[in-house]
């Protein structure tokens, strides 16, 4: 299981925002080509974002779902990409001084993903991550001037 965590500078309410905006998904999920549809209801349980993952023109079309809805504080989702497999994603939000501490956990749970729950698969998923969550601080923050490069 691979945790990521990161503090974006604004507060949990702007964060989930941006979560609950499930046009934004293709902006900042890492791997996800584009979105093609999103329920109206979501982020509300049991409402799905309908995704292709993958360069085109090898891409493939699935959903993700979500499964628990704290607004402002978790969403559980499960995230799938048949034939590759399913993950297990929570997302939870924490206030930290006017920001938000913001932990992504993953976990394959289905398919031939589940190869990847060993120490090497949860360091991609977490590398991964840590873009996800760049991309998704950018959105949040709206920077106007780009961070420096720490890598």
């Amino acid at each position: 299981m691979a945790t990521t965590c990161r503090v974006i500078g604004a507060g949990p309410a702007a964060v989930f925002a941006v979560l609950a905006d499930g046009w934004s998904y293709g902006q900042w999920v890492v791997g996800t080509s584009h979105v093609r549809a999103v329920d109206a209801q979501w982020p509300v349980a049991g409402s799905r974002l309908h995704h292709a993952v993958g360069p085109w023109p090898l891409v493939v079309r699935d959903h993700t779902q979500v499964q628990e809805c704290q607004p402002g504080r978790r969403l559980l989702l499960t995230a799938r990409g048949w034939p590759f497999g399913e993950a297990e994603v929570e997302l939870t939000l924490q206030p930290e001084g006017d920001g938000t501490r913001l932990s992504i956990r993953e976990e394959p749970v289905g398919g031939p993903g589940w190869l990847l729950r060993n120490p090497v698969g949860d360091a991609l998923i977490h590398r991964r991550n840590i873009e996800s969550l760049a991309r998704l601080a950018a959105l949040v923050e709206r920077r106007t001037v780009p961070p420096e490069e720490t890598a």
